[in-house]
C-alpha cells in the first residue's frame, strides 16, 4: 500500500460529512466537528482460560480482520470459581486509528454488516453518554479475511467506535453520514 493512499471514507468525511454536520448542528469552530477518534476490536474468550490455543487462535483472527497485529489479554486477578489464575491469556484486542480506522469501518459497513445472518440493524440505544458507541457480533466468521473452513472456531467480538462528539445525538448523526445501519 503506497504511503499516499488515502481511503475512500476519509475524503468522503473531509468533503461532504464535516459540511453535513457542521450546517447541521451550527458550529462555527472545525474543530468542534465530531469524528471518529478510533474503532476498538475486543474478543473475550471465558475458555481461553483452560486452553491458550485458542487465545492464540482468536488473536491471529483478529489480526487478519484488523490488518493490525492483536494483543493478547491477561487475566489481572486469580478467580478461583472460573478456574482462572493470574497473567493468563483470557482475550485480544486491537486499536485502530487512522488510515486502517477507515477501512476497517468502510469494510465492516459495506460487507461484513450485509453477511450477518437474520441483520435487523444495529441498536441505536446503544451510545455511551458520551460519543462512543458499542455493539457486539456473535460470529466473526462474517469478515471477508476469515476463511470458515479453516476457522478452529466461532467467537464472538465485540466493536467500540469512539468518537469526538459530546453528545449521543452528534455521534449518531456522525455514524449515520458513515452510512452505519441503525434500526429504525
Amino acid at each position: 500500500m503506497a504511503d499516499n493512499y488515502i481511503p475512500r471514507l476519509k475524503t468522503e468525511y473531509e468533503k461532504v460529512i464535516r459540511p453535513k454536520l457542521a450546517e447541521t448542528f451550527g458550529y462555527s469552530n472545525p474543530f468542534a466537528i465530531p469524528a471518529i477518534e478510533k474503532v476498538v476490536l475486543n474478543m473475550g474468550l471465558g475458555e481461553g482460560a483452560s486452553d491458550q490455543k485458542k487465545v492464540i487462535s482468536a488473536a491471529g483472527d483478529l489480526t487478519l480482520i484488523a490488518g493490525q497485529k492483536a494483543v493478547v489479554t491477561m487475566a489481572r486477578k486469580a478467580i478461583a470459581n472460573f478456574k482462572l489464575r493470574e497473567k493468563i491469556g483470557i482475550g485480544a484486542k486491537v486499536t485502530l486509528r487512522g488510515r486502517r480506522m477507515y477501512e476497517f469501518i468502510d469494510r465492516l459497513v459495506n460487507i461484513a454488516l450485509p453477511r450477518v445472518r437474520d441483520f435487523r440493524g444495529l441498536n441505536p440505544k446503544s451510545f455511551d453518554g458520551g460519543g462512543n458507541y458499542t455493539f457486539g457480533l456473535k460470529e466473526h466468521i462474517i469478515f471477508p479475511e476469515i476463511d470458515f473452513d479453516k476457522a478452529a472456531e466461532i467467537w464472538g467480538m465485540d466493536i467500540t467506535v469512539c468518537t469526538t462528539a459530546k453528545t449521543d445525538d452528534e455521534a449518531r448523526a456522525l455514524l449515520v453520514a458513515f452510512n452505519f445501519p441503525f434500526r429504525q
